[in-house]
């Protein structure tokens, strides 16, 4: 068929764009911002792609349109719909659905060609760790498909079919389940659509305060994922989480393991017992299986958060058949994701830079980190994960913007100088906020500083930087580029 994807260039739908091209069909596109690297990605795939959401596209003819969850009913001030294209579909009587509906009838669950689905939920750590489990099936030699919202370093693709596999078995597939809501007619979470045979439910926490009222309420959406796996299904939940327990005991028809680190202990009110369990520090740990040692995982990858998404990435390619000894031999050679403590690179303090050089005739260079975190709870766990590794020595400058749903509310302002305990200094780029981040960072004193500019920004960074550190740039957006210009400006480069 042909389908018009609206709101294309979003991870989700450039995926599911690539998908449906890779599948034979006619794929055409529109959003607001058509810019690379997506827009690169789509048109080298020969999908055609326009600017913005004008009738005049109703000329293209689709057979059917693919409503993103960008897309709404919003008016302007004067009353004119913002989406224009989507009133007309609406006024015509027009064939529409949704991506994740679309991409569960035609392709995950379409006749002839079932594939066996591995989902991916959880508040964090979704797409690292959708990213370890498509690599340890492809290691292993399965050739999974997947989707996944980023790009692994060991595919740079975030999305694909899978590959031909032995006709007794199901097409394996990896998706990235997420819990925000569908498109403006489907207020479910996306995830129900996907019908899988393996979830992984990693963790959970209020997040998405836009949509949701409560944790409660994003409890009963991960209730709901659960309801949608078969009796011989599996889930592999985070035992640790007190909102995960809740959800099991709300219901679970399926096959139920948990994991956690060792020396967690059961708690009055557990659903579910511990059957995978980790010990060690994080580049170095054993896993173990109902009290038996199954091998040990030596990496580069830091965090505790990553240990227990390793843990889960285990659990489920075991459910399909993956020794533990294979997913670990995979696991060594996982690449990470981009923009995950991303180095971008390395700088040599220029004279004119900062008052602060080391007395050495070479000082240490300078490094610049891009990481996607913006959650609290992610930017705790990854600046205490880089902390780790780097000791206490080190100093490690966070430069992070409030950039989600969540963080512009302010809902969660007063969990910050907490998350950012880590860092020896905090900057923050409070540009669009309706809440004041020098009041709620007060709690850090003078390591905390904030401007309203990415380049007044830039310049603060600059000025209280000392060769040898590490800045950790934090934002779920392309922050104004201010990788780059951090680099350009600390080599004594104008802005």
């Amino acid at each position: 068929m042909h389908i018009h994807i609206l709101g294309i260039c979003g991870t989700f739908m450039g995926g599911l764009a690539a998908l449906a091209k890779a599948s034979g069909h006619r794929v055409t596109g529109c959003d607001q911002g058509v810019y690379p690297p997506m827009s690169d990605q789509l048109e080298a795939l020969g999908i055609e792609l326009t600017t913005g959401f004008g009738n005049e596209q109703l000329a293209l003819k689709p057979d059917l349109f693919v409503v993103g969850n960008v897309v709404s009913r919003q008016k302007s001030p004067e009353g004119a719909a913002k989406y224009p294209l989507m009133e007309s579909i609406l006024e015509l009587g027009l064939p529409y659905m949704s991506g994740p509906q679309w991409l569960s009838e035609h392709l995950l669950h379409a006749s002839g060609h079932e594939f066996h689905v591995l989902a991916v939920a959880g508040t964090h750590g979704k797409t690292t760790t959708s990213s370890m489990l498509a690599w340890i099936l492809e290691h292993a030699g399965l050739q999974p498909g997947y989707l996944i919202g980023g790009v692994p370093l060991n595919f740079n693709t975030s999305a694909r079919l899978p590959g031909k596999t032995d006709k007794t078995r199901r097409p394996l597939f990896v998706i990235e389940a997420d819990e925000y809501d569908t498109a403006f007619f489907d207020k479910r979470s996306k995830f129900v659509h996907y019908r899988p045979r393996t979830v992984i439910l990693n963790n959970l926490e209020f997040d998405h305060a836009d949509i949701f009222d409560d944790l409660q309420a994003i409890e009963r959406q991960f209730h709901h994922l659960v309801r949608t796996v078969p009796a011989l299904g599996r889930l592999i939940v985070n035992a640790q989480e007190r909102s995960l327990q809740r959800v099991i005991g709300m219901g679970c028809w399926s096959e139920c393991e948990g994991f956690a680190l060792d020396g967690h202990q059961p708690q009055e009110g557990d659903t579910f017992a511990v059957n995978w369990l980790l010990s060690g520090p994080a580049e170095d740990f054993e896993v173990w299986h109902e009290r038996k040692l199954l091998g040990r995982l030596r990496w580069s990858i830091t965090g505790v958060h990553n240990q227990m998404n390793a843990l889960a990435a285990i659990a489920a390619a075991h459910h399909v058949g993956v020794s533990v000894e294979e997913s670990i031999l995979a696991l060594e050679q996982f690449q990470n994701v981009r923009r995950r403590m991303e180095l971008k690179g390395q700088v040599a303090l220029s004279a004119s830079t900062s008052s602060i050089l080391a007395s050495s005739e070479r000082p240490p260079l300078v490094s610049v980190y891009d990481d996607f975190a913006h959650h609290p709870t992610a930017i705790q766990t990854t600046l205490e994960g880089l902390r780790r590794q780097l000791g206490d020595e080190a100093r490690i400058l966070c430069v992070f913007e409030p950039r989600s749903n969540t963080m512009k509310l302010g809902s969660m302002k007063a969990l910050l100088p907490m998350a950012l305990q880590a860092a020896n200094l905090s900057f923050c780029h409070t540009q669009g906020l309706d809440w004041n981040a020098q009041e709620a960072l007060a709690p850090l004193g003078e390591r905390a500083m904030c401007a309203n500019h990415i380049e007044a920004l830039v310049e603060l960074v600059a000025s209280k930087t000392q060769a040898g550190d590490h800045i950790v740039c934090m934002s779920n957006g392309g922050f104004g580029g201010i990788h780059a210009k951090l680099l350009s400006r600390l080599a004594g480069h104008a802005p």
